[in-house]
């Protein structure tokens, strides 16, 4: 199969486009400079990078002929809605074009839930319309509506790797600054899971897209540890000592007001219909080697 991943070089991108190249697809991934370090690293996978902006369609366009998959992971902070919007009608258009019926997997996160109240959520669970992320859900219906053969993923909250956009990575680089924070309340708890984990599931997904047609998927560890404690195994493998200061969700920005609640759900559905289940049980087993693993990413070579 082939497959275009848009985010090719972010955070996931990286872990997702490499994993399906491993899995024998042919993968291109989309990245504004080709000639970055981030893409030199998918050409080492035996990802193919190919140059396009994703706020720019007409820049992108040409890369969907011949293309079987698409895998969105990148979150357009600028548009967000307006971009998955024009992504949505780009592969209805391309469609239109050739009669080739491309699977979209979307990628949301289980923040866009918001403040259900739900001890554990799953797919069925109703988001907050509330919630600051709440577009990511309705961006979600919009697709569904629309006809075109997709999957949606909703990730827990990230960790391992080069960490580079994960509140861990975050974490360790406060502790190595002198100033480590914890935003919002401090007994919320949240789900995460491994980034390796995550790309396994989108493996999972395109080892026959037809079958999980329509389908959403939270993907998930079964960890329940509260978000502090976990900042606190963090900050320690960090090497700091002391206390972490608090502050309020809303001096953390958006995304910590999205997230100042428990958020923890189970992954069932994608244990029964994909067959996955995360190799690694959580953060707080490791957080050493997950502290080295970031400082080994910051690290030039």
């Amino acid at each position: 199969m082939q497959i275009l991943v848009i985010g090719a070089t972010g955070y996931a991108g990286q872990h997702v486009s490499a994993a399906l190249a491993r899995a024998g697809h042919t993968v291109r991934g989309l990245t504004r400079d080709p000639d970055s370090p981030a893409a030199r690293r998918l050409t080492v996978a035996e990802v193919t990078p190919v140059r396009g902006d994703f706020a720019r369609p007409e820049s992108w366009r040409g890369h969907l002929d011949g293309t079987d998959a698409v895998v969105h992971l990148l979150l357009e902070a600028g548009d967000p809605v307006g971009s998955d919007r024009r992504l949505f009608a780009e592969l209805a258009a391309a469609r239109e074009r050739d009669g080739r019926a491309r699977h979209l997997v979307y990628t949301t996160g289980i923040s866009a839930y918001g403040r259900t109240g739900s001890p554990l959520m799953d797919e069925r669970t109703p988001g907050d319309p509330a919630s600051p992320l709440a577009f990511r859900l309705a961006l979600e219906r919009e697709l569904a509506a629309s006809g075109l053969p997709h999957t949606v993923v909703r990730p827990g909250f990230l960790y391992g790797g080069a960490a580079t956009t994960s509140l861990t990575g975050e974490w360790f680089a406060a502790a190595e600054a002198g100033r480590p924070v914890f935003h919002g309340d401090t007994t919320k708890r949240w789900s995460w899971v491994h980034v390796d984990d995550l790309a396994d599931a989108y493996v999972r997904v395109l080892d026959d897209p037809t079958a999980v047609d329509g389908e959403v998927f939270v993907v998930a560890d079964d960890q329940r540890t509260r978000a502090l404690d976990l900042q606190y195994a963090a900050v320690r493998a960090a090497g700091w000592a002391g206390e972490v200061a608090r502050e309020s969700a809303e001096a953390g920005g958006m995304l910590q007001l999205a997230a100042d609640q428990d958020e923890l759900v189970t992954s069932a559905k994608a244990h029964r219909m994909l067959g996955w289940r995360p190799r690694h049980l959580a953060f707080t087993d490791a957080p050493e080697t997950h502290h080295r693993a970031w400082r080994a990413a910051r690290t030039p070579a």
